[in-house]
């Protein structure tokens, strides 16, 4: 089995980025809640990302987006999508079982994530409540590992009022209680500031959880400590499909096995 992610001791003290900043708050009674990706600002002047021909195209939705259209987005060229199931540890998607399975009845490779609020309860008890609402894993192909979406609070101070240390035992604590439940390391959705900056540039994740990387721009630009590559870039939170807007590092067949 493959060995569970460490913490560095020295986190609290490593350098963080110098453009880290605070999120916009939203509103605690949204009854969709946070998305993957709030926390990013947009430049709708920016040129188009620069992806590589022949890239798989994906996308991601939360409750924000209602009931999807799966066979016009399977039209538009989405081959994969990661749906918000839940949000701290009482907050579920209501639109989570149309977006779910839908996604899944066109032929699209999918998987859940899980919004972390790390001030509100354990790694383990979060990692715990998105596997049993929808967030779990299974070797058939078509299921994507489930997604901890860790970027600024939507809600309070920017960190969740933890220090890098104490951040980086929360992430652990949720990955190696997901892995224990469905023998998959999840992946982790975050941008390169949030995590250089609350996490101290902490580089032991890389090793187990693949990358799911957001930055809104034409290039992908630095990754957070660690991470060598990633396995998706949420490039855009507007454009041909619904949600976020992603493509996965690598072709068809790759996907398949990023999946199994």
């Amino acid at each position: 089995m493959v060995a569970a992610a460490t913490v560095v001791t020295g986190a609290a003290h490593a350098e963080t980025t110098t453009s880290a900043r605070s999120a916009p708050l939203l509103d605690p009674q949204d009854p969709n809640g946070a998305w993957a990706g709030y926390s990013l600002p947009a430049d709708r002047s920016a040129q188009p990302p620069e992806l590589p021909a022949g890239v798989v195209s994906g996308m991601d939705v939360s409750g924000h987006q209602g009931n999807v259209d799966w066979p016009r987005a399977w039209a538009d060229g989405a081959r994969f999508a990661y749906v918000k199931a839940t949000e701290g540890s009482g907050f579920r998607n209501t639109s989570f079982a149309q977006q779910y399975d839908g996604s899944h009845a066109v032929g699209m490779v999918r998987g859940a994530y899980h919004f972390a609020l790390p001030d509100r309860s354990s790694g383990a008890q979060q990692a715990h409540f998105f596997v049993d609402s929808g967030g779990g894993w299974h070797r058939d192909g078509r299921t994507l590992p489930g997604a901890l979406d860790i970027e600024y609070n939507p809600y309070g101070d920017g960190c969740y009022g933890l220090d890098p240390a104490a951040m980086s035992r929360w992430i652990a604590d949720f990955s190696n209680t997901y892995h224990a439940r469905t023998g998959r390391f999840p992946a982790i959705y975050t941008t390169t500031d949030w995590w250089n900056r609350c996490t101290g540039a902490n580089p032991d994740f890389a090793a187990n959880n693949p990358l799911w990387i957001a930055r809104y721009a034409p290039q992908i630009g630095e990754l957070p400590a660690g991470w060598d590559y990633q396995s998706i870039w949420q490039h855009g939170d507007a454009g041909p499909l619904p949600g976020g807007q992603d493509s996965f590092n690598g072709n068809t067949k790759q996907l398949r096995r990023f999946a199994s």
